[in-house]
């Protein structure tokens, strides 16, 4: 999974996200950032407001009083089929290199990290801009 460092750096070069079930995310700063939350619609459900903004609702939480958040307030921790799909026909292949992967993109330009989900989101990083 990418750490939040790596997600924030995908949200400011411009990765846009609409909340669906099965995401993952965090909320920054506070006694909750370390918790990784999964959208489900059971428990979280993404609800639209006006404005064209999205709160994210807890359902049926007992432990804490955090009812709903405003999606632009907590950090989307992208999945490694989330940021293929970002890179589109951009994306050549996922290369195991035996202690970490390599993205290959057209560009002919490689991004590597430790895991496959870490590698295609440095490649996504280059291809905002954001590397």
């Amino acid at each position: 999974m990418i750490d939040a460092d790596l997600a924030g750096r995908l949200r400011t070069a411009g990765l846009t996200w609409r909340p669906a079930s099965g995401d993952r995310f965090t909320i920054p700063g506070g006694e909750l950032a370390d918790e990784v939350f999964v959208i489900a619609d059971m428990v979280i459900q993404v609800q639209d407001v006006p404005g064209g903004s999205s709160v994210l609702k807890f359902n049926g939480t007992t432990e804490w009083a955090l009812d709903s958040i405003d999606h632009t307030r907590v950090l989307w921790l992208p999945r490694e089929d989330q940021l293929r799909d970002a890179l589109g026909d951009r994306f050549e292949n996922l290369t195991d290199l035996g202690g970490g992967y390599a993205v290959t993109l057209a560009d002919g330009s490689r991004h590597l990290d430790i895991d496959a989900e870490r590698a295609y989101a440095r490649a996504v990083l280059h291809v905002l801009g954001g590397s």
